[in-house]
Protein backbone atom coordinates (compact mmCIF):
# COMPACT_ATOMS: atom_id res chain seq x y z
CA UNK A 1 0.00 0.00 0.00
CA UNK A 2 0.95 3.77 -0.52
CA UNK A 3 3.54 4.50 2.45
CA UNK A 4 1.13 7.83 2.86
CA UNK A 5 -2.07 5.34 3.57
CA UNK A 6 -1.67 4.75 6.99
CA UNK A 7 -3.05 1.29 8.53
CA UNK A 8 -5.36 1.18 11.41
CA UNK A 9 -3.64 -0.54 14.27
CA UNK A 10 -6.89 -1.67 16.13
CA UNK A 11 -9.31 -4.28 14.98
CA UNK A 12 -11.77 -2.79 12.36
CA UNK A 13 -13.31 -5.51 10.47
CA UNK A 14 -16.59 -5.14 13.06
CA UNK A 15 -17.21 -1.35 11.81
CA UNK A 16 -19.10 -0.44 9.44
CA UNK A 17 -18.96 1.65 6.50
CA UNK A 18 -20.78 4.49 6.27
CA UNK A 19 -23.40 4.97 3.58
CA UNK A 20 -22.46 8.43 2.56
CA UNK A 21 -19.24 10.58 2.62
CA UNK A 22 -20.00 13.37 5.84
CA UNK A 23 -20.89 16.89 4.62
CA UNK A 24 -17.46 18.50 5.98
CA UNK A 25 -19.34 21.97 7.02
CA UNK A 26 -21.31 20.16 9.93
CA UNK A 27 -20.86 16.46 11.23
CA UNK A 28 -20.00 14.10 14.20
CA UNK A 29 -17.31 12.03 13.04
CA UNK A 30 -17.69 8.37 12.22
CA UNK A 31 -16.08 5.96 14.49
CA UNK A 32 -13.47 5.08 11.43
CA UNK A 33 -12.05 8.95 11.44
CA UNK A 34 -12.19 8.92 15.56
CA UNK A 35 -10.26 5.90 15.45
CA UNK A 36 -7.72 7.45 12.81
CA UNK A 37 -7.71 10.89 14.89
CA UNK A 38 -6.59 8.99 17.88
CA UNK A 39 -3.25 7.01 15.91
CA UNK A 40 -2.43 9.94 14.17
CA UNK A 41 -2.39 12.16 17.53
CA UNK A 42 -0.69 9.55 19.27
CA UNK A 43 2.22 9.88 16.70
CA UNK A 44 2.06 13.59 17.22
CA UNK A 45 2.53 12.95 20.69
CA UNK A 46 6.10 11.55 19.78
CA UNK A 47 6.95 14.70 17.59
CA UNK A 48 7.25 17.61 19.85
CA UNK A 49 9.79 19.55 17.11
CA UNK A 50 6.86 20.81 15.80
CA UNK A 51 5.25 22.25 18.58
CA UNK A 52 7.81 24.05 21.04
CA UNK A 53 10.23 26.78 19.85
CA UNK A 54 12.78 28.44 22.10
CA UNK A 55 11.89 26.57 24.54
CA UNK A 56 7.86 27.59 24.89
CA UNK A 57 4.93 25.82 23.54
CA UNK A 58 3.13 27.40 20.68
CA UNK A 59 -0.34 27.50 19.61
CA UNK A 60 -1.67 24.04 18.18
CA UNK A 61 -2.55 23.57 14.55
CA UNK A 62 -5.86 21.63 12.53
CA UNK A 63 -4.77 17.94 11.45
CA UNK A 64 -6.95 15.96 9.30
CA UNK A 65 -7.67 12.25 8.93
CA UNK A 66 -9.13 10.85 5.67
CA UNK A 67 -10.06 7.75 5.30
CA UNK A 68 -9.64 6.13 2.07
CA UNK A 69 -10.24 1.84 0.54
CA UNK A 70 -7.97 0.99 -2.25
CA UNK A 71 -9.10 -0.64 -5.30
CA UNK A 72 -8.97 -4.15 -3.01
CA UNK A 73 -10.83 -2.80 -0.55
CA UNK A 74 -8.18 -2.69 1.97
CA UNK A 75 -8.60 0.42 3.94
CA UNK A 76 -6.52 2.78 5.22
CA UNK A 77 -6.24 6.94 6.19
CA UNK A 78 -4.41 9.88 5.20
CA UNK A 79 -3.57 12.52 7.28
CA UNK A 80 -2.95 16.33 6.42
CA UNK A 81 -2.39 19.41 8.43
CA UNK A 82 -3.03 23.13 7.74
CA UNK A 83 -0.78 25.38 6.72
CA UNK A 84 3.11 24.67 7.81
CA UNK A 85 3.96 22.70 10.12
CA UNK A 86 7.74 23.45 11.73
CA UNK A 87 7.49 25.99 9.26
CA UNK A 88 7.93 23.58 6.19
CA UNK A 89 4.91 22.87 3.64
CA UNK A 90 5.79 18.98 2.95
CA UNK A 91 6.87 16.47 6.75
CA UNK A 92 7.03 12.71 6.33
CA UNK A 93 3.50 10.70 7.10
CA UNK A 94 1.26 13.68 5.57
CA UNK A 95 0.56 14.16 2.32
CA UNK A 96 2.35 16.76 -0.11
CA UNK A 97 0.46 20.16 -1.06
CA UNK A 98 -1.88 20.56 -3.86
CA UNK A 99 1.05 22.03 -6.14
CA UNK A 100 4.01 20.72 -7.58
CA UNK A 101 6.24 20.53 -5.19
CA UNK A 102 9.43 20.62 -5.88
CA UNK A 103 9.32 22.73 -9.35
CA UNK A 104 7.10 25.45 -7.35
CA UNK A 105 9.01 25.75 -4.08
CA UNK A 106 11.81 26.35 -6.01
CA UNK A 107 10.81 29.56 -7.93
CA UNK A 108 8.58 30.28 -4.68
CA UNK A 109 12.32 30.39 -2.85
CA UNK A 110 13.59 32.27 -5.49
CA UNK A 111 10.53 34.77 -5.71
CA UNK A 112 10.77 34.75 -1.88
CA UNK A 113 14.25 35.15 -1.68
CA UNK A 114 13.97 38.65 -3.93
CA UNK A 115 10.71 40.15 -1.06
CA UNK A 116 13.04 39.31 1.62
CA UNK A 117 15.98 41.02 0.18
CA UNK A 118 13.01 44.07 -0.01
CA UNK A 119 12.48 43.79 3.60
CA UNK A 120 15.69 43.57 4.17
CA UNK A 121 16.46 47.26 2.55
CA UNK A 122 13.28 48.61 4.43
CA UNK A 123 14.57 47.64 7.46
CA UNK A 124 18.24 48.65 6.96
CA UNK A 125 16.82 52.14 6.39
CA UNK A 126 14.26 52.16 9.36
CA UNK A 127 17.22 50.99 11.53
CA UNK A 128 19.79 53.35 10.13
CA UNK A 129 20.94 55.75 13.37
CA UNK A 130 21.79 58.28 10.39
CA UNK A 131 17.92 57.95 9.48
CA UNK A 132 16.57 57.57 12.70
CA UNK A 133 18.19 61.14 13.99
CA UNK A 134 17.15 62.53 10.22
CA UNK A 135 13.43 61.35 11.02
CA UNK A 136 13.97 62.79 15.28
CA UNK A 137 15.20 65.53 13.56
CA UNK A 138 12.52 66.88 11.38
CA UNK A 139 9.22 65.61 13.64
CA UNK A 140 11.41 67.90 15.91
CA UNK A 141 11.79 70.91 13.60
CA UNK A 142 8.55 70.56 12.06
CA UNK A 143 6.51 70.76 15.55
CA UNK A 144 8.82 73.49 16.52
CA UNK A 145 7.91 75.65 13.41
CA UNK A 146 3.59 74.66 13.95
CA UNK A 147 4.27 76.05 17.66
CA UNK A 148 6.16 79.51 16.22
CA UNK A 149 3.68 79.94 13.48
CA UNK A 150 0.40 79.13 15.86
CA UNK A 151 1.74 81.48 18.16
CA UNK A 152 2.36 84.12 15.48
CA UNK A 153 -1.11 83.59 14.38
CA UNK A 154 -2.34 84.00 17.62
CA UNK A 155 -0.51 87.27 18.38
CA UNK A 156 -2.28 88.45 14.82
CA UNK A 157 -5.51 87.31 15.99
CA UNK A 158 -5.46 88.91 19.24
CA UNK A 159 -4.73 92.79 18.00
CA UNK A 160 -7.18 91.69 14.89
CA UNK A 161 -9.64 91.50 17.86
CA UNK A 162 -7.97 95.07 19.54
CA UNK A 163 -8.09 96.90 16.47
CA UNK A 164 -12.08 96.05 16.42
CA UNK A 165 -12.72 97.29 19.94
CA UNK A 166 -10.87 100.21 18.99
CA UNK A 167 -12.86 100.95 15.58
CA UNK A 168 -15.58 100.24 17.80
CA UNK A 169 -15.03 102.88 20.41
CA UNK A 170 -13.28 105.79 17.97
CA UNK A 171 -16.29 105.18 15.91
CA UNK A 172 -18.65 106.61 18.82
CA UNK A 173 -16.58 109.84 19.29
CA UNK A 174 -14.79 110.84 16.03
CA UNK A 175 -16.45 112.53 12.66
CA UNK A 176 -17.52 110.94 10.56
CA UNK A 177 -14.57 111.87 7.97
CA UNK A 178 -11.78 111.05 10.31
CA UNK A 179 -13.58 108.06 11.27
CA UNK A 180 -13.17 106.71 7.83
CA UNK A 181 -9.60 107.56 7.16
CA UNK A 182 -9.00 106.02 10.94
CA UNK A 183 -10.68 102.97 9.76
CA UNK A 184 -8.49 102.74 6.43
CA UNK A 185 -5.06 102.87 8.06
CA UNK A 186 -6.48 100.04 11.14
CA UNK A 187 -7.17 97.83 7.48
CA UNK A 188 -3.75 98.72 6.20
CA UNK A 189 -2.49 97.42 9.22
CA UNK A 190 -4.48 94.30 9.14
CA UNK A 191 -3.44 93.49 5.82
CA UNK A 192 0.48 94.12 6.21
CA UNK A 193 -0.17 91.38 9.78
CA UNK A 194 -1.51 89.31 7.04
CA UNK A 195 1.42 89.77 4.60
CA UNK A 196 3.91 89.58 7.37
CA UNK A 197 2.47 86.19 8.73
CA UNK A 198 2.76 85.19 4.97
CA UNK A 199 6.24 85.50 4.85
CA UNK A 200 6.77 84.29 8.53
CA UNK A 201 5.34 81.10 7.36
CA UNK A 202 7.96 81.23 4.11
CA UNK A 203 10.93 82.20 6.82
CA UNK A 204 9.87 79.20 8.73
CA UNK A 205 10.00 76.77 5.56
CA UNK A 206 13.05 77.81 4.53
CA UNK A 207 14.76 77.28 7.74
CA UNK A 208 13.53 73.74 7.48
CA UNK A 209 14.01 73.28 3.85
CA UNK A 210 17.08 71.02 3.44
CA UNK A 211 15.61 68.78 6.39
CA UNK A 212 12.24 68.89 5.19
CA UNK A 213 14.01 67.36 1.26
CA UNK A 214 16.35 64.78 3.02
CA UNK A 215 13.16 63.57 5.38
CA UNK A 216 10.72 63.33 2.16
CA UNK A 217 13.44 61.70 -0.08
CA UNK A 218 13.85 59.08 2.70
CA UNK A 219 10.17 58.49 3.13
CA UNK A 220 9.65 58.22 -0.50
CA UNK A 221 12.36 55.81 -1.08
CA UNK A 222 10.42 53.87 1.66
CA UNK A 223 7.29 53.69 -0.04
CA UNK A 224 8.59 52.75 -3.09
CA UNK A 225 10.32 50.00 -1.99
CA UNK A 226 6.86 48.77 -0.09
CA UNK A 227 5.05 49.36 -3.03
CA UNK A 228 7.53 47.29 -4.64
CA UNK A 229 6.80 44.63 -1.89
CA UNK A 230 3.14 44.96 -1.81
CA UNK A 231 3.18 44.58 -5.51
CA UNK A 232 5.12 41.55 -5.69
CA UNK A 233 3.74 39.62 -2.91
CA UNK A 234 0.49 40.42 -4.42
CA UNK A 235 1.94 38.53 -8.31
CA UNK A 236 3.49 35.77 -6.66
CA UNK A 237 0.26 35.23 -4.68
CA UNK A 238 -1.76 35.12 -7.65
CA UNK A 239 0.94 33.15 -10.08
CA UNK A 240 0.74 30.32 -6.66
CA UNK A 241 -3.15 30.82 -7.47
CA UNK A 242 -2.38 29.74 -11.25
CA UNK A 243 -1.00 26.16 -9.32
CA UNK A 244 -3.35 25.10 -7.49
CA UNK A 245 -5.69 23.04 -9.94
CA UNK A 246 -8.12 20.99 -8.04
CA UNK A 247 -9.07 17.38 -8.56
CA UNK A 248 -12.78 16.23 -7.77
CA UNK A 249 -14.38 12.15 -7.24
CA UNK A 250 -14.58 12.71 -11.66
CA UNK A 251 -11.02 13.69 -11.63
CA UNK A 252 -12.61 16.89 -13.06
CA UNK A 253 -9.77 19.90 -12.66
CA UNK A 254 -10.47 23.00 -11.95
CA UNK A 255 -8.14 26.01 -11.09
CA UNK A 256 -8.93 27.89 -7.48
CA UNK A 257 -9.59 31.07 -9.22
CA UNK A 258 -12.24 30.00 -11.14
CA UNK A 259 -13.80 28.58 -8.05
CA UNK A 260 -13.63 31.67 -6.56
CA UNK A 261 -14.85 33.85 -9.55
CA UNK A 262 -18.46 34.33 -9.04
CA UNK A 263 -18.22 35.22 -5.28
CA UNK A 264 -17.56 37.72 -2.79
CA UNK A 265 -14.93 38.63 -3.01
CA UNK A 266 -13.88 37.06 -6.30
CA UNK A 267 -10.10 36.59 -5.39
CA UNK A 268 -9.27 33.34 -3.17
CA UNK A 269 -7.89 34.41 0.27
CA UNK A 270 -4.04 33.84 1.03
CA UNK A 271 -3.92 30.54 1.81
CA UNK A 272 -6.76 28.83 0.15
CA UNK A 273 -6.11 25.07 -1.04
CA UNK A 274 -3.61 24.96 2.41
CA UNK A 275 -6.20 23.13 4.76
CA UNK A 276 -5.78 19.25 5.62
CA UNK A 277 -8.71 18.44 3.95
CA UNK A 278 -8.49 19.88 0.75
CA UNK A 279 -4.41 18.28 0.58
CA UNK A 280 -6.04 15.01 1.75
CA UNK A 281 -8.69 15.05 -0.70
CA UNK A 282 -6.05 15.64 -3.91
CA UNK A 283 -3.65 12.91 -2.65
CA UNK A 284 -6.86 10.57 -2.48
CA UNK A 285 -7.85 11.37 -6.14
CA UNK A 286 -4.19 11.51 -7.96
CA UNK A 287 -3.41 8.12 -5.98
CA UNK A 288 -6.79 6.27 -7.27
CA UNK A 289 -8.26 6.27 -3.22
CA UNK A 290 -11.70 6.60 -2.57
CA UNK A 291 -12.62 8.81 -0.11
CA UNK A 292 -15.00 7.01 2.96
CA UNK A 293 -15.36 9.57 5.87
CA UNK A 294 -13.39 12.75 6.98
CA UNK A 295 -12.59 14.52 10.38
CA UNK A 296 -10.59 17.28 10.65
CA UNK A 297 -9.64 17.84 14.72
CA UNK A 298 -7.30 20.29 16.82
CA UNK A 299 -4.10 19.68 18.51
CA UNK A 300 -2.53 21.68 21.11
CA UNK A 301 -2.50 24.75 22.80
CA UNK A 302 -5.77 27.14 21.86
CA UNK A 303 -5.01 30.05 19.43
CA UNK A 304 -5.68 33.42 21.31
CA UNK A 305 -8.54 34.61 19.70
CA UNK A 306 -10.24 31.59 18.31
CA UNK A 307 -11.81 29.01 20.79
CA UNK A 308 -10.03 25.92 20.17
CA UNK A 309 -10.11 22.36 22.22
CA UNK A 310 -6.93 20.14 22.26
CA UNK A 311 -8.93 17.05 20.23
CA UNK A 312 -11.95 18.50 19.71
CA UNK A 313 -13.06 17.80 16.21
CA UNK A 314 -13.81 20.95 14.49
CA UNK A 315 -15.98 21.84 10.83
CA UNK A 316 -14.16 23.18 7.62
CA UNK A 317 -13.38 27.06 7.77
CA UNK A 318 -16.27 28.19 5.01
CA UNK A 319 -13.85 31.36 3.87
CA UNK A 320 -11.72 29.07 2.22
CA UNK A 321 -12.73 25.92 2.23
CA UNK A 322 -16.48 26.18 1.10
CA UNK A 323 -15.80 26.85 -2.90
CA UNK A 324 -12.89 24.78 -3.03
CA UNK A 325 -14.78 21.74 -1.51
CA UNK A 326 -17.81 21.94 -3.04
CA UNK A 327 -16.31 21.15 -6.46
CA UNK A 328 -13.77 18.04 -4.79
CA UNK A 329 -16.45 16.42 -3.17
CA UNK A 330 -18.56 16.16 -6.57
CA UNK A 331 -18.74 12.40 -7.95
CA UNK A 332 -19.13 11.44 -4.60
CA UNK A 333 -22.26 10.16 -2.57
CA UNK A 334 -22.17 13.31 -0.15
CA UNK A 335 -24.50 13.76 3.07
CA UNK A 336 -26.75 16.64 2.74
CA UNK A 337 -26.12 20.16 4.19
CA UNK A 338 -28.08 19.27 7.57
CA UNK A 339 -27.76 23.03 8.06
CA UNK A 340 -30.96 23.34 5.36
CA UNK A 341 -32.81 21.11 6.92
CA UNK A 342 -35.71 23.07 9.72
CA UNK A 343 -35.12 21.51 12.99
CA UNK A 344 -38.32 23.32 14.40
CA UNK A 345 -40.73 21.58 12.01
CA UNK A 346 -43.04 19.72 15.14
CA UNK A 347 -42.38 22.13 17.41
CA UNK A 348 -44.67 24.90 19.02
CA UNK A 349 -44.14 28.13 20.84
CA UNK A 350 -45.43 28.32 24.36
CA UNK A 351 -46.86 31.94 25.37
CA UNK A 352 -45.93 32.62 29.05
CA UNK A 353 -47.50 36.58 28.78
CA UNK A 354 -49.97 38.14 26.57
CA UNK A 355 -51.75 41.32 26.36
CA UNK A 356 -53.12 43.48 23.80
CA UNK A 357 -49.38 45.23 23.54
CA UNK A 358 -47.26 42.48 23.51
CA UNK A 359 -46.27 38.70 24.87
CA UNK A 360 -43.50 36.57 25.90
CA UNK A 361 -42.96 33.16 24.27
CA UNK A 362 -40.80 30.04 25.45
CA UNK A 363 -38.56 29.53 22.50
CA UNK A 364 -37.17 25.80 22.03
CA UNK A 365 -33.80 24.98 21.56
CA UNK A 366 -33.06 24.64 17.31
CA UNK A 367 -35.84 27.16 16.54
CA UNK A 368 -34.79 30.30 14.81
CA UNK A 369 -35.88 33.65 16.14
CA UNK A 370 -35.99 35.43 12.73
CA UNK A 371 -36.03 34.23 8.86
CA UNK A 372 -32.52 32.55 8.33
CA UNK A 373 -31.44 32.00 4.54
CA UNK A 374 -32.37 29.08 3.96
CA UNK A 375 -34.89 28.39 6.50
CA UNK A 376 -37.95 30.71 7.05
CA UNK A 377 -39.70 29.16 10.33
CA UNK A 378 -38.92 31.45 12.92
CA UNK A 379 -40.52 33.21 15.99
CA UNK A 380 -41.05 36.21 13.90
CA UNK A 381 -42.63 33.92 11.16
CA UNK A 382 -45.13 32.37 12.93
CA UNK A 383 -45.76 35.61 15.26
CA UNK A 384 -46.53 37.19 11.80
CA UNK A 385 -48.87 34.69 11.00
CA UNK A 386 -50.74 34.29 14.03
CA UNK A 387 -51.25 38.00 14.25
CA UNK A 388 -51.69 39.29 10.75
CA UNK A 389 -53.28 42.42 11.93
CA UNK A 390 -49.40 43.21 14.37
CA UNK A 391 -47.42 46.06 13.41
CA UNK A 392 -43.55 46.92 13.06
CA UNK A 393 -41.17 43.72 12.97
CA UNK A 394 -42.50 42.08 16.22
CA UNK A 395 -39.32 40.74 17.30
CA UNK A 396 -37.64 42.96 20.26
CA UNK A 397 -34.66 40.87 20.70
CA UNK A 398 -33.11 37.56 19.80
CA UNK A 399 -31.79 34.25 21.39
CA UNK A 400 -29.31 31.99 18.95
CA UNK A 401 -30.95 28.95 17.21
CA UNK A 402 -29.25 26.20 19.56
CA UNK A 403 -30.73 28.44 23.07
CA UNK A 404 -34.02 28.09 24.34
CA UNK A 405 -35.56 30.26 26.67
CA UNK A 406 -37.87 33.84 27.05
CA UNK A 407 -38.27 35.70 23.99
CA UNK A 408 -40.50 39.29 24.06
CA UNK A 409 -42.86 39.86 20.99
CA UNK A 410 -44.32 43.23 20.93
CA UNK A 411 -47.83 43.47 19.06
CA UNK A 412 -47.63 47.60 17.98
CA UNK A 413 -44.86 49.59 16.60
CA UNK A 414 -45.44 51.77 20.14
CA UNK A 415 -44.32 48.59 22.28
CA UNK A 416 -41.91 47.69 20.16
CA UNK A 417 -40.18 50.81 20.12
CA UNK A 418 -40.19 50.88 23.33
CA UNK A 419 -38.98 47.55 24.75
CA UNK A 420 -35.94 48.14 22.40
CA UNK A 421 -35.19 51.16 24.08
CA UNK A 422 -34.98 49.28 27.22
CA UNK A 423 -32.69 46.63 25.72
CA UNK A 424 -30.32 49.53 24.28
CA UNK A 425 -30.43 50.86 27.75
CA UNK A 426 -29.80 47.88 29.43
CA UNK A 427 -32.53 48.01 31.70
CA UNK A 428 -33.25 45.09 30.86
CA UNK A 429 -32.58 42.31 33.05
CA UNK A 430 -31.65 38.82 31.96
CA UNK A 431 -30.26 35.56 33.82
CA UNK A 432 -29.46 32.66 31.71
CA UNK A 433 -28.60 29.19 32.95
CA UNK A 434 -26.11 26.94 31.16
CA UNK A 435 -24.03 23.25 32.10
CA UNK A 436 -20.58 23.67 31.48
CA UNK A 437 -18.31 20.87 30.52
CA UNK A 438 -15.54 21.21 33.37
CA UNK A 439 -15.51 22.07 37.07
CA UNK A 440 -15.26 25.62 37.37
CA UNK A 441 -12.84 26.62 41.16
CA UNK A 442 -14.11 30.21 41.28
CA UNK A 443 -17.92 31.31 42.45
CA UNK A 444 -18.28 33.83 40.49
CA UNK A 445 -16.83 36.35 38.49
CA UNK A 446 -16.67 38.87 36.15
CA UNK A 447 -15.69 38.02 32.28
CA UNK A 448 -14.87 40.86 29.67
CA UNK A 449 -13.42 39.63 26.12
CA UNK A 450 -14.49 41.81 23.17
CA UNK A 451 -16.06 40.08 20.02
CA UNK A 452 -15.95 40.34 16.47
CA UNK A 453 -17.25 38.02 13.47
CA UNK A 454 -14.69 35.22 12.57
CA UNK A 455 -14.30 36.35 8.51
CA UNK A 456 -12.99 33.14 7.95
CA UNK A 457 -15.60 30.83 9.47
CA UNK A 458 -18.81 32.38 9.60
CA UNK A 459 -21.01 32.92 12.12
CA UNK A 460 -18.34 31.93 14.78
CA UNK A 461 -16.76 34.60 17.13
CA UNK A 462 -13.67 35.13 18.10
CA UNK A 463 -11.81 37.78 20.69
CA UNK A 464 -10.08 40.49 19.05
CA UNK A 465 -8.55 43.55 21.51
CA UNK A 466 -8.21 45.65 19.03
CA UNK A 467 -11.63 45.40 16.68
CA UNK A 468 -13.85 43.49 18.73
CA UNK A 469 -16.79 45.04 20.19
CA UNK A 470 -17.33 45.21 23.81
CA UNK A 471 -18.52 41.86 25.82
CA UNK A 472 -19.27 41.78 28.89
CA UNK A 473 -20.65 38.91 31.25
CA UNK A 474 -21.48 38.23 35.00
CA UNK A 475 -21.34 34.64 36.00
CA UNK A 476 -22.38 32.66 39.26
CA UNK A 477 -22.15 29.00 39.91
CA UNK A 478 -24.83 27.02 40.50
CA UNK A 479 -24.21 23.17 40.98
CA UNK A 480 -20.79 21.30 40.67
CA UNK A 481 -21.56 17.64 39.43
CA UNK A 482 -19.63 14.95 37.82
CA UNK A 483 -17.24 17.41 36.49
CA UNK A 484 -19.59 19.85 34.92
CA UNK A 485 -20.57 22.80 36.30
CA UNK A 486 -24.32 24.54 36.27
CA UNK A 487 -24.03 28.48 36.74
CA UNK A 488 -26.06 31.16 35.55
CA UNK A 489 -25.08 34.19 33.45
CA UNK A 490 -25.56 37.72 33.76
CA UNK A 491 -24.90 39.11 29.85
CA UNK A 492 -24.15 43.21 30.31
CA UNK A 493 -24.12 43.37 26.73
CA UNK A 494 -25.55 41.52 23.94
CA UNK A 495 -23.08 40.36 21.42
CA UNK A 496 -23.55 36.82 18.75
CA UNK A 497 -22.75 33.73 20.92
CA UNK A 498 -21.01 35.85 23.73
CA UNK A 499 -21.89 33.62 26.69
CA UNK A 500 -21.00 30.23 23.94
CA UNK A 501 -17.38 32.49 23.50
CA UNK A 502 -17.21 33.73 27.64
CA UNK A 503 -17.85 30.10 28.72
CA UNK A 504 -15.20 28.29 26.00
CA UNK A 505 -12.67 30.70 25.13
CA UNK A 506 -9.43 29.89 27.50
CA UNK A 507 -9.51 33.32 28.76
CA UNK A 508 -12.68 32.88 30.04
CA UNK A 509 -14.05 30.35 31.98
CA UNK A 510 -12.73 27.60 29.86
CA UNK A 511 -15.06 25.47 29.89
CA UNK A 512 -17.33 25.46 26.66
CA UNK A 513 -21.52 24.88 27.45
CA UNK A 514 -22.70 21.29 27.03
CA UNK A 515 -23.73 20.20 23.73
CA UNK A 516 -21.86 23.50 21.97
CA UNK A 517 -21.13 22.31 18.50
CA UNK A 518 -19.46 25.70 17.47
CA UNK A 519 -16.92 25.96 20.38
CA UNK A 520 -17.63 22.46 22.63
CA UNK A 521 -18.64 19.33 21.21
CA UNK A 522 -21.44 18.33 19.91
CA UNK A 523 -24.50 16.40 22.46
CA UNK A 524 -28.14 16.16 22.76
CA UNK A 525 -28.75 19.99 22.87
CA UNK A 526 -27.21 23.10 23.70
CA UNK A 527 -27.16 23.58 27.60
CA UNK A 528 -28.35 26.87 27.61
CA UNK A 529 -31.66 28.65 28.87
CA UNK A 530 -32.74 32.15 29.02
CA UNK A 531 -34.95 31.44 31.87
CA UNK A 532 -35.52 34.63 33.58
CA UNK A 533 -36.39 38.33 32.22
CA UNK A 534 -37.64 41.42 34.16
CA UNK A 535 -38.78 44.74 32.46
CA UNK A 536 -41.09 47.47 31.72
CA UNK A 537 -43.95 47.07 30.64
CA UNK A 538 -44.42 49.33 27.62
CA UNK A 539 -47.88 50.61 28.25
CA UNK A 540 -48.20 50.46 32.10
CA UNK A 541 -44.81 50.95 32.97
CA UNK A 542 -45.20 47.91 35.53
CA UNK A 543 -42.04 45.93 36.17
CA UNK A 544 -42.77 42.39 35.19
CA UNK A 545 -40.95 39.73 35.84
CA UNK A 546 -41.10 36.36 33.62
CA UNK A 547 -39.31 32.75 34.61
CA UNK A 548 -39.49 29.19 32.62
CA UNK A 549 -36.85 26.62 34.62
CA UNK A 550 -34.47 25.30 31.89
CA UNK A 551 -35.62 22.03 30.57
CA UNK A 552 -32.22 20.72 31.32
CA UNK A 553 -30.10 18.90 33.91
CA UNK A 554 -26.71 17.39 34.38
CA UNK A 555 -27.91 14.74 32.48
CA UNK A 556 -30.51 16.01 30.21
Amino acid sequence: MDPLVHSFKTDITNIELPLQFNYPFYYQPHELAVLAAQQLQAYLEQQSQWFVANGTQEAGKMFGVLVVQDEEKNLGFLAGFSGKLGGETTQEHFVPPIYELERVDQFFKQETDKLDAITQQIAALENDPVNIQLIADYNAQAIAQAQSLEQEQERIKALKRERRLLLKREKAVMETEAFKNFEARQRQLSLNNNFFLKEYEVYLDDKIATLKNQFESLQLELENLRSKRRKGSLWLQDWLFDEYNFLNARIERQNVKELFKNRMPDVPPAGTGDCAAPKMLQYAYAQNLKPITMAEFWYGPSPASKVRSHGNFYPACRSKCEPVLEFMLQGLDVEDNPLLENPAVDKELEIIFEDEHMLAVHKPAEFLSVAGKSIMDSVQTRMKAKYPNATGPMIVHRLDMSTSGILLVAKTMEAYHQLQQQFLKRTVEKRYVAVLNGSLEKESGFIDLPLRVDLDNRPCQLVDFEYGKSARTRFEVIERKHGKTKVHFYPITGRTHQLRVHAAHVDGLNAPIVGDDLYGTTGSRLHLHAEQIIFEHPLSRKRISLNVPAPFDFTA
